[in-house]
């Protein structure tokens, strides 16, 4: 086994290759222009010590020009000064010149990025898979507990009422009353239920007045701003609209913020909202799962999450999610 092979194979031989020749240029790019500058430097300043280096045997040539009295030591003065601006102008040349050069070298490979971006894509999926699997059960649960329950309860209280109906009318009064309660009970749990999956607000009108009905609902001042010149597709206004709504919660809970703003817009195919607050500051995604779902939700569409949050605040984070936009709506609140 060659020493390439112990150090990972073929592509880190690619690599190392790579590396030193990314280094070696680095070298010419640096010398190259600096070589000619001190070199216009030497010819600038020719006529201060011409004398001594002829007179002891030196070189008498500066690049084309024989230097053999004060005056041809005076013509080095210009040519000198050309260098300096050749070499000046070489200087930022060869930097694009070796970005480029390096970034061909070093950067993956096309195949490289499609492999990360689909195993980025995999685990993303996997992990919103995990997600509405668990949000499946929730439902079920929330369903079995609540209004599940309160329909059977119904159903016996209807057969009951049934039962003493024709020999008690005033029993069956009240328990019909108090199927009437059960199915109201019910029917709001159902409401809600429904608006935690996705709010009729957000179908009917999109993520501009769902996030003010948000805002109307939290016990802090929200100013929302929607410059959107139209409406995500479904998928992203729902993720968007519960990011924006666990966002909210977290200030709620943790900020001890005063004031909050939210801003929607659209920007070369991103969706862009920001939620920022004047609180305490020091958010830190580590210490919490609120965050980390948020970030789960949003990279199933290939959006991120960033977060500034120094000691002290403001805190702002920062959504973008790539998407195109339909209908035409313009709104400011």
């Amino acid at each position: 086994m060659s020493s390439w092979t112990r150090i990972g194979g073929r592509r880190s031989q690619v690599a190392v290759l790579a590396t030193s020749a990314a280094l070696a240029a680095g070298w010419v790019v640096a010398v190259v222009p600096a070589g000619v500058i001190l070199y216009g430097l030497f010819g600038a300043l020719m006529p201060a010590y011409w004398s001594p280096i002829v007179h002891a045997g030196g070189n008498n040539w500066y690049a084309f020009i024989d230097i053999t009295s004060w005056l041809t030591a005076l013509l080095c003065v210009p040519l000198g000064i050309a260098f300096i601006a050749l070499g000046l102008w070489l200087a930022p040349l060869f930097l694009r010149w070796y970005g480029q050069m390096a970034y061909s070298m070093l950067a993956p490979t096309k195949q490289a990025a499609l492999e990360r971006q689909v195993a980025h894509l995999s685990e993303s999926r996997a992990e919103v898979v995990d997600t509405g699997a668990a949000e499946i059960r929730r439902i079920e649960r929330d369903l079995h507990d609540g209004a599940q329950a309160r329909l059977v309860a119904m159903g016996m209280t209807l057969s009951a009422a049934e039962q003493v109906l024709d020999d008690n009318p005033a029993a069956a009064r009240a328990l019909l009353l108090e199927a009437r309660d059960a199915s109201a009970k019910a029917l709001t749990e159902l409401r809600d239920l429904v608006r935690g999956i996705h709010p009729p607000v957000l179908a009917d009108r999109g993520i501009g007045e769902a996030v003010r009905a948000l805002a109307m609902d939290s016990p802090m001042r929200v100013r929302v701003t929607n410059e959107l010149p139209g409406r995500p597709p479904a998928p992203v206004e729902s993720a968007a609209y519960f990011a924006v709504s666990e966002l909210l919660a977290n200030v709620s809970k943790h900020a001890g913020a005063h004031q909050v703003w939210i801003e929607m817009r659209y920007e070369r195919g991103m969706l862009r909202i920001d939620v920022g607050d004047d609180g305490r500051g020091g958010a830190d995604p580590s210490e919490g799962t609120g965050l980390r779902g948020i970030e789960r939700r949003l990279s199933a569409f290939d959006g991120i999450l960033a977060l500034s949050s120094p000691p002290g605040g403001p805190t702002v984070a920062t959504m973008e999610l790539p998407c195109e936009l339909s209908s035409p709506k313009t709104s400011s609140f």
